[in-house]
């Protein structure tokens, strides 16, 4: 496990391209120059210990000694003790729609990345409870496992897009039967599933398999992102919207939020249906209902101890720099006998 505690510094990765440039374009300038100068031939006698391999070495190792001082400051840190902690809370389960109709705009910024907001902003104000993600469209698809690394949970799912399941349409049900996995039967926790969807389902099981669940122990709660009244689905390239997506007889599909399916779907499962529109309201309903249930302890594994690992980068790139420093431009007695460019041919 791993832990980057200043991810600021990062930015600073961006000289390594401007030194490239610089060089090329400090190339392509004395090469024009002498050109004009002379020709090759004569170029070489002039300068027989003019080398570009030993130029571009120096860059190379310029960037390495950048790229080790950023890390350096970064200050990557790995965990170094392993301990076993005694924890309450509740396991929730988090089935984000990743179907097509999430790109609709009928809710800033759109569908799914209203999803991601949602589950962000909930995942924030948890304390001890332990969370897994699933994404689903026509198939479900396990995202992340029971865990308590709020972080890792963040990071995956700011990572879902609609293009990560081939299988299009929108199957509940297939992310219900998923969760149902994702518990231990071992360990009796409160179980909470939360989908967040726009309810367009293409399947009819899921209010079934919805009781089946709440039968294993699991609630189900529903929320909805969109609006009743739809919106187009555009089709973009690089941010710009291209066209609109059609049906099959060339008109502009329009999906809409269907509410309907989401409050059956909770009502099976003893849940709530929720209306995802005010992020804040969202929040503060889940959070009561989480402090409502009773807190089941769980044995969870964590890194209590990290240590800084600084001190590495910060030495290579001390030794990147020297290196550059003393490293010449001219040829060396070895790079001549090498003759890589057949200067002596």
């Amino acid at each position: 496990m791993y832990q980057l505690e200043e991810k600021i510094w990062f930015w600073a990765l961006g000289i390594i391209p401007v030194i490239i440039l610089l060089f090329l374009v400090l190339q392509f300038w004395r090469y024009r120059v002498q050109s004009k100068f002379s020709d090759k031939r004569l170029l070489n006698k002039l300068c027989p210990n003019k080398s570009i391999f030993k130029g571009a070495l120096k860059v190379i190792v310029l960037s390495l000694a950048f790229f080790c001082l950023t890390i350096a400051l970064v200050n990557p840190k790995i965990g170094t003790k392993l301990e076993t902690v005694k924890r309450e809370g509740v396991d929730i389960v988090f089935a984000v729609d990743v179907s097509k109709s999430m790109l609709a705009e009928d809710i800033a910024p759109n569908r799914l990345e209203k999803s991601k907001q949602l589950v962000t902003q909930i995942i924030n104000n948890l304390a001890s409870d332990r969370v897994g993600i699933i994404a689903y469209a026509g198939k479900a698809f396990p995202q992340l496992p029971i865990t308590t690394d709020y972080a890792s949970a963040k990071m995956f799912l700011q990572s879902m897009n609609t293009d990560m399941l081939s299988s299009q349409g929108t199957a509940i049900n297939e992310a219900i039967s998923l969760a149902k996995t994702y518990f231990d039967d071992e360990q009796q926790t409160n179980r909470v599933l939360i989908i967040i969807s726009d309810g367009e389902d293409h399947s009819e099981a899921s209010a079934s398999v919805a009781e089946e669940a709440h039968e294993e122990g699991i609630r189900i709660f529903t929320i909805g992102v969109g609006d009743v009244k739809g919106g187009p689905i555009p089709e973009k390239r690089n941010g710009v919207v291209l066209n609109y997506k059609k049906n099959s007889e060339g008109e502009t599909v329009i999906t809409k939020l269907n509410e309907d399916t989401l409050k059956d779907i909770a009502s099976a499962a003893n849940g709530v249906y929720i209306n995802g529109r005010n992020t804040n309201e969202v929040v503060e309903n889940i959070r009561e209902i989480l402090n409502a249930m009773d807190k089941t302890e769980f044995e969870a594994k964590q890194f209590a101890d990290f240590k800084s690992q600084f001190q590495w980068f910060l030495g290579f790139g001390i030794f990147f720099l020297l290196l550059d420093v003393f490293l010449l431009e001219r040829k060396t007695a070895w790079l001549k006998k090498l003759n890589l460019f057949n200067e002596n041919l």
